[in-house]
């Protein structure tokens, strides 16, 4: 089994999905207010969430990279998922996020994202990673502009028209 590093944050930890993260990431993943711009835009039942959990865990065994659960490093609680992913027919390393409704608005987005970036940088040595964000998700729009992200252009992904952010590595 491929070994999930451990990142810490002035504020937030990214480690792996466990099971003890389940009920938290079953409950974002059935807010619609959470899945409007992720996949399909459908909110996900508990069975459902199993299955992205674990997908998301092997991802790191078929790719190295993937996603973190976020958590608080003030009390462990779960913020959310971030980090990196390459499933089958996407177009790039795409960095992505998604917190829970009551973790929003307060930077972990942004704090969670630059870790990845730095992981993607340091660890993986990648030359370029991607944001993939719909048309009207504006907020994510600035996240990625935070992060430094430029928005490339735009395309049909998912069915959906896609702005296509770009991150490059900082000069050396």
């Amino acid at each position: 089994m491929s070994e999930i590093p451990e990142i810490e944050t002035r504020r937030l930890r990214l480690t792996a999905l466990s099971e003890r993260h389940f009920d938290r990431y079953a409950t974002m993943l059935a807010d619609p207010a959470c899945t409007r711009w992720i996949g399909d835009g459908h909110a996900l039942d508990r069975m459902n969430a199993w299955r992205s959990m674990a997908m998301l865990l092997g991802h790191w065994q078929l790719r190295g990279f993937g996603m973190w659960a976020v958590e608080s490093r003030l009390d462990q609680s779960f913020v959310g998922r971030v980090g990196l992913m390459q499933p089958e027919g996407w177009p790039d390393v795409e960095l992505g996020w998604m917190l829970s409704p009551d973790q929003r608005h307060h930077g972990y987005a942004t704090e969670a994202g630059v870790a990845a970036l730095r992981f993607a940088w340091q660890n993986l040595r990648l030359p370029r990673v991607i944001s993939l964000i719909r048309h009207g998700n504006d907020i994510s729009c600035r996240v990625a502009e935070r992060l430094g992200g430029k928005c490339t252009n735009d395309t049909e992904f998912l069915g959906a028209r896609t702005h296509v952010y770009a991150y490059y590595p900082p000069a050396r």
